[in-house]
């Protein structure tokens, strides 16, 4: 969600919450307010909990990866997705990359915080 929609919303309960039940309402919202971003803050700290105990830049299948990718993810989405954290590879434009036992590699390019192109690379294989 838009953040400037998510605290629009918020500002427009608050209001609501005034006329209809005074400063009980106002409290009411703000508690209701406070529990979201700590629902919001548990998540993020969950997802980097469980990144942190993985290998880093490290993902069972870069292909099944490169699948689930869509333009506009976050990098929270990505690493949710991936249960690990990815190898910076630049800064400007940011991009991260991970690899699996194979040797392939998906690279992410993140503008603005949202994804907007990624890149699987596979090893070439030799018949020997």
């Amino acid at each position: 969600m838009n953040p400037i929609v998510g605290w629009g919303l918020a500002f427009v309960a608050l209001v609501a919450g005034w006329f209809s039940y005074g400063w009980q309402g106002v409290v009411m919202v703000v508690s209701a307010i406070v529990f979201w971003l700590l629902l919001q803050f548990s998540r993020a700290l969950r997802v980097m909990r469980d990144a942190a105990q993985a290998p880093k830049g490290e993902v069972g299948s870069t292909v099944m990866l490169n699948a689930k990718l869509k333009a506009g993810m976050t990098l929270m989405q990505v690493i949710t997705l991936t249960r690990s954290l990815g190898d910076r590879v630049s800064e400007t434009p940011e991009t991260w990359a991970w690899r699996d036992a194979g040797d392939s590699r998906v690279t992410l390019v993140f503008e603005r915080g949202r994804l907007t192109r990624w890149e699987l690379t596979r090893p070439v294989q030799t018949d020997a």
